[in-house]
């Protein structure tokens, strides 16, 4: 037989304010978002993180910079976009 236990937990109110606003996203009461998301936390296991971000991947096209265009120096480039206009 399962139970179910009540329990108060205090949250930051940003915190508490973005999971009613996820809950009533998924049309869901918040107990289930939270249990989900404890559920996930504790199935990671013991001192296991989160797993890794995935790479970033750099898109690149062939030609290069154009000429006078310096990205190392922020004024110049965006001296450089205002002379394009």
């Amino acid at each position: 037989m399962v139970s179910n236990v009540r329990t108060t937990i205090e949250l930051p109110d940003d915190l508490f304010i973005a999971a009613k606003k996820r809950a009533a996203e998924l049309r869901e009461p918040l107990r289930a978002l939270v249990e989900r998301g404890l559920r996930a936390e504790l199935g990671r296991g013991k001192g296991r993180p989160a797993a890794k971000p995935p790479a970033v991947r750099w898109v690149t096209v062939a030609g290069g910079l154009p000429a006078g265009l310096d990205v190392a120096d922020r004024a110049a480039m965006h001296e450089w976009l205002q002379r394009q206009r």
